[in-house]
């Protein structure tokens, strides 16, 4: 049984491998049927097979070849691959393509490795019409599309990486940077975009350093120790392979791979960094690299996978080779290049065409390779981004990305909009030394020479620069403000920077030149910096760098002052001529509103036409020194309590007068601001306000010799006989006082040093060469001494406390009120005033509407009218202001009232009184009964209108006390309730 079972698995495992076999047989044969049926388009390729990148190339090439008719059996043609070793030799690689080109026809040719190689075989295939695809040269556009057409290069070009180190640059503020590049077109031929894009973010390259593979050690470690002696520490490293790998093992001799380097290499070293010797990988460390950045995929893994088992297994010796992105770029080159003869087969095309075709097929081939997106634009293949990368241990590891929408940034993000170029936004990075301190980029250079700083002669103004002899050491010293203010941001620096000053001046102690040749001594080297009272101009800014400026720089003229002759009115100046008309208008208004309301119930406002004149303006007037009342705001009680011998009785009229008394406070509290700024500040007035007036005068012009304002002056048309030279301030006050001079034009702080002088009271700056990284540094260091008060102490002993100058002479037009500040609080008292006056002219109406509409009468209507007006200018007697307390005593009860009529109504207890004004009428007073403890009164008002009465009926005054009977009438005692 157990034998049985042995047989059986036996033949299973027979007839399997029977079947495997039958069906790779016929598999094979399929594929060298459908292979026959091809038509097969010859490709020669060249490649340095010695190299480790030339052995990684050609396997994917060959696995790019098998991978894509794999996947695309329906395709009607096939590649067959020529293959040529060019042994790294130009003129090889140029026999090699010669041969292709003509003994083997190929139609298209892959892979020249170097610049060099590719020069020659470009220049062939553009005279065969051949195209020739290049996936690992990154030469730049030396080889243009117009000159070698048939050029395809399937790399990423040099130049498209310079604008990701600028912005690395440029995040670590670098100012300088030495670009270390190769000695031939491809090292030479990226430096002009370069150093474009390093200008972009206002960096420079003040050395560059070309090497070159026939140089030797000493040659090169010569060059190292030249830049190890200058102070830019920031180095761009583009250089082949082989020449970088002596590089940086002689940089790390030598010690510049230490704390406070930086180094940057470009793509076509940073993308072969895991093919390199662990001895120059291990001397590189803390350098940073830009790599085109591909994405992750399965295809990739598998693809990964697969070559290290092929290449291992054909390769042996190669145990440093990984699979980079120029083997990525071999292999989506085969598919381009497959793509493309496929579409130019089903033309059917002749020979001589063939050449243009595929050109223009591989130009517009577009897919998805496994470096990316495969996307030719002018012959060369396009990155969006590019990785940011840390040589750290035995490779790199990614610190960043760079894109041209988004700038720098920790992670890729599709969704970010906005641009950044921030150290901030890069992981943290290992520098070389093993340090994480940014390097500064630049140091004071080790060759021991001492900053020369020129300072300007200074005769007139030595408060800003000065030159004086030191009796302890018979030694020459400087001093001043501008001096100070150097040495204090000096100190402040991390670093010592010795200096050494230098007056710029003749053999005679005079001035050499005028401050813009003191400049160009800088510009030609002369000096390191100048330091004192330079102005910054246009034109300077051309040739050399200035720093954050530490005192007002600009240019202002002095002038003779005159007196202002119009002081007698100067009380009338606080307001404007608009705001004092509506200010009177209002005041009138208010006076006749208050009138209005107050002259029925108020006999203060009662009299003669001329008398109630007088009191209206009185009173609205009085309002200025709140002479009509004394206000009293009580915390205990929500009201205002307002008396005065001029007693407010109308409602309506003490809210007219509170909201204008408070507008007129308002108006008073302005006007006593303004009147005390113009009184307590002086006002002068200039002789001369512009330089128009000079030249139209023919005035002479003083001005501080040496200083650009000569130049100016004659830019504005000043004649230079005119201009009148001088060095003093005491030189400046005797000009003007003498009338040499109509004015003195001169910078800023010379004159305000005058002023501070003389009885009254834009900044200076440093000067360094184009591109001095002391510039960023010594800024940084004045704004610190600024903030923190160091510059006032010494603005106090040299330049003395400056007052505050009238650079712009103030007017008092130009500080007086005007209507367009208080058009507001004119509004609101206005119309509370008209809504006062309309309501009470409302209820006057109202209340004597009977008059105006009683239909039985004779009389005219506008006669009633007329009578009602009359009757609007007399007291208004049934007002509680008129009205008498009610006394009680002995059981009778007295009630006070006044009112007028022609005769006495009937059935009334009546005590009659003539008036003053009219002796036959006589007030009447009706008492009626008082019933079940409620008193009740009724009022007959009758005027002289033919018999036309009013009746009004009220209670007693709720203190009054009830009587105990009914049925009793009390007479009422005509008395005026203000002789109470």
């Amino acid at each position: 049984m157990k034998n049985t079972s042995k047989f059986s698995f036996s033949l299973i495992l027979l007839y399997s491998l029977s079947l495997l076999t039958a069906g790779c047989c016929l598999a094979g044969a399929q594929n060298k049927s459908l292979s026959s049926s091809r038509t097969v388009f010859d490709i020669g390729v060249v490649l340095d097979l010695r190299t480790p990148l030339g052995k990684m190339s050609e396997s994917c090439i060959s696995m790019a070849l098998t991978d894509f008719y794999t996947a695309h059996t329906s395709y009607t043609t096939q590649l067959k691959l020529h293959w040529r070793d060019s042994n790294q030799d130009s003129v090889n690689t140029a026999s090699m393509a010669l041969d292709l080109l003509n003994n083997v026809q190929v139609k298209a040719i892959l892979g020249p490795q170097t610049f060099s190689q590719v020069q020659f075989i470009a220049e062939l295939g553009t005279k065969a019409n051949v195209p020739i695809l290049s996936f690992s040269s990154t030469t730049s556009p030396l080889l243009s599309t117009i000159q070698t057409p048939y050029f395809i290069q399937t790399a990423v070009s040099d130049p498209s990486q310079v604008k990701a180190i600028a912005a690395v640059v440029k995040a670590f503020e670098w100012r300088e940077v030495v670009q270390i590049c190769e000695d031939n077109p491809n090292g030479n031929g990226v430096t002009p975009y370069l150093i474009d894009a390093l200008q972009e973010v206002e960096a420079r390259v003040p050395y560059r350093c070309v090497l070159s593979h026939l140089m030797t050690d000493d040659q090169i470690a010569k060059e190292l120790y030249k830049m190890k002696t200058m102070q830019t520490r920031v180095f761009i490293v583009h250089l082949s392979p082989s020449l970088s790998s002596r590089l940086f093992l002689m940089a790390n001799e030598i010690g510049m791979m230490s704390e406070g380097y930086a180094w940057i290499i470009t793509y076509g070293l940073a993308n072969l960094l895991d093919s390199m010797n662990s001895s120059v990988i291990q001397s590189m460390q803390g350098i940073l690299g830009v790599k085109p950045y591909f994405p992750n995929s399965r295809e990739l893994d598998n693809f990964t996978v697969r070559w290290k088992r092929k290449f291992f297994n054909e390769n042996p010796n190669f145990d440093r080779v990984e699979l980079n992105i120029f083997g990525m770029w071999a292999y989506d080159a085969v598919w381009a290049l497959a793509k493309a003869v496929e579409k130019v087969q089903k033309t059917r095309l002749g020979v001589s065409a063939m050449g243009p075709k595929l050109r223009d097929a591989i130009l517009k081939t577009n897919f998805n390779g496994l470096s990316g997106q495969f996307n030719l634009n002018n012959g060369q293949l396009q990155s969006s981004a590019f990785e940011i990368v840390n040589v750290i241990g035995k490779g790199d590891r990614v610190v960043g990305f760079w894109t041209p929408i988004q700038g720098l940034n920790k992670k890729l993000n599709a969704s970010k909009k906005t641009f950044s170029n921030s150290k901030d936004d890069l992981s943290p990075i290992i520098w070389p030394g093993d340090s994480t301190s940014v390097p500064k980029g630049w140091v004071i250079p080790t060759s021991g020479k001492k900053l020369k700083i020129g300072v300007p002669k200074m005769n007139g103004f030595p408060e800003f620069v000065n030159q004086v002899l030191d009796p302890e050491t018979n030694q020459t010293k400087f001093e001043g403000y501008s001096i100070d203010v150097f040495q204090a941001a000096v100190e402040r620096l991390p670093y010592a920077i010795e200096c050494e000053f230098f007056v710029f001046e003749d053999g005679d102690g005079k001035p050499k030149g005028s401050y813009n040749d003191l400049i160009d001594q800088v510009y030609f080297k002369n000096y390191d910096a100048v330091v004192g009272d330079v102005t910054i101009i246009a034109n300077r800014t051309h040739f050399v760098d200035f720093t954050l400026p530490y005192t007002e720089s600009g240019v202002m003229m002095l002038v003779l002052a005159k007196e202002d002759k119009g002081k007698a009115w100067i009380f009338l100046k606080p307001l404007r001529l608009d705001l004092w008309l509506m200010t009177g208008f209002f005041f009138l208004f208010t006076g006749f509103v208050v009138w209005a309301l107050e002259h029925r119930v108020n006999d203060e406002f009662r009299g003669p036409p001329h008398h109630q004149i007088g009191v209206m303006l009185w009173f609205s007037l009085s309002t200025l020194v709140f002479a009509h009342s004394s206000v009293l705001i009580s915390l205990q009680f929500p009201y205002i309590f307002i008396k005065s011998w001029e007693r407010l009785v109308h409602s309506r009229s003490k809210f007219v007068v509170i909201v204008w008394v408070f507008v007129v406070w308002i108006l008073s509290s302005s006007y006593t601001a303004s009147l005390t700024s113009l009184l307590t500040i002086q006002r002068l007035q200039p002789t001369i306000s512009k330089v128009d007036d000079l030249v139209k005068n023919g005035d002479n012009v003083g001005y501080m010799l040496g200083s650009y304002v000569f130049d100016l002056l004659k830019s504005f048309k000043v004649e230079e006989s005119k201009l009148k030279p001088y060095t003093s301030a005491e030189e400046y006050a005797e000009a003007l006082s003498n009338g040499t001079v109509g004015a003195i034009v001169d910078e800023i702080p010379y004159i305000r040093l005058f002023l501070a002088k003389n009885g009254n009271c834009e900044k200076y700056k440093m000067v360094f060469p184009k591109g001095s990284p002391l510039v960023p540094e010594l800024s940084r260091e004045i704004l610190y001494v600024t903030e923190h008060g160091i510059m006032d102490i010494n603005q106090a002993q040299w330049v003395g406390q400056q007052t505050t100058c009238g650079d712009k002479p103030t007017t008092a037009e130009s500080n007086s009120l005007t209507l367009d500040s208080f058009w507001g609080l004119f509004l609101i008292t206005g119309a509370t005033s008209c809504l006062a006056l309309f309501n009470y002219l409302l209820s006057f109406l109202y209340a004597h509407r009977h008059v105006l509409f009683t239909r039985n009468s004779d009389i005219p209507f506008h006669k009633r009218l007329i009578a009602i007006i009359r009757h609007l200018d007399e007291r208004d007697l049934s007002h509680h202001s008129f009205i008498r307390r009610a006394r009680v005593s002995s059981g009778s009860l007295e009630l006070v009232s006044r009112h007028r009529g022609n005769s006495p109504p009937t059935d009334a207890s009546v005590e009659q009184e003539p008036t003053s004004s009219n002796p036959t009428r006589r007030d009447w007073v009706v008492v009626t009964e008082v019933e079940d403890d409620t008193q009740h009164f009724q009022t007959i008002n009758c005027a002289p209108l033919g018999g036309i009465c009013s009746t009004e009926r009220g209670g007693l005054e709720p203190d009054t006390p009830a009587p105990a009977s009914t049925n009793i009438k009390a007479e009422i005692d005509l008395v005026d309730a203000e002789r109470n």
